[in-house]
This record gives structure tokens, sequence and C-alpha cells, in this order.
């Protein structure tokens, strides 16, 4: 297993999901991303799963998050009606390929998928807009 062109693969992807004025594998706080470098997407690692049955190789699970960050032109916009659209490309990007029906991520995973609660919030009280997308890479 290749981490690096694992991570950077599923970087490379995201990035060019939507129109990201910022995007990085270095996690900022949405309070130090100003509204004109969003909407904005990090990619943080956040755990790596060996799973090994006997007698075969390990498996590993590696998990991911996107932090995506919008903000809403305006005090009439809702912010989640910015938001959503980003949640949309991402969902998009790793659908899997209608043959296989596998997101390989380009051969070096066996699967990739979003895998549990999206968080949100929607900026109620303001423009600001968050969402933490988990992401799980399984790769034999």
């Amino acid at each position: 297993m290749n981490r690096e062109a694992i991570y950077s693969a599923l970087f490379a992807r995201m990035s060019a999901a939507a129109g990201f004025a910022t995007a990085s594998r270095r996690l900022r706080h949405w309070s130090d991303v100003g509204a004109v470098e969003q909407p904005a997407l990090f990619q943080v690692q956040r755990s790596e799963t060996a799973r090994r049955d006997a007698g075969l190789p390990s498996k590993w699970t590696l998990a991911v998050d996107l932090f995506l960050y919008a903000h809403a032109a305006d005090d009439a916009t809702a912010a989640a009606t910015v938001m959503n659209p980003l949640l949309d490309a991402i969902e998009a990007a790793l659908a899997p390929d209608p043959v296989t029906n596998v997101q390989g991520l380009g051969g070096l995973a066996a699967h990739c998928w979003i895998a549990g609660k999206v968080e949100t919030d929607e900026g109620v009280l303001g423009g600001q807009a968050v969402a933490i997308v988990p992401i799980e890479i399984l790769v034999p």
C-alpha cells in the first residue's frame, strides 16, 4: 500500500469536484478562512484500521474527513444554499464506475465512499456554513 498516493489521489479528485477557492490538506479553522477564500475544502487523515483474516494479508480501511466551508454572499442568502451544491459535487465525484460499481481512485483502492453521518452547520446565525464529510477508503 502506498498511503501518500492514495491520499493524494483522493485530494486531487475532491479538490477538482467543485469550484473551491481554497483547497488544502492542512486544516484551518473556518474563522481563519476569509469569505474570499471560500468555498474551501480541507482534507484530514483521521485514522487507519487493519483487519486480518488468518493466512491472508491485512485489509486496511483509511478514514478521512473533508471539511467544507461556504459563506453566503449576503444576509438574505441562506449559507446552506451555497453548501448544498458542494456536498452534491463531492458525492458525484465519489460515484462508483457504472461498469464495475467501484470507486477505486484510479486503481489505488478497492473502494472509496462517503461513510457515516455528514455533520453540517448551515450558518443559521450568520453567513458561514460548515460541513464535515467522513470518507472511508478500503485498501486490499
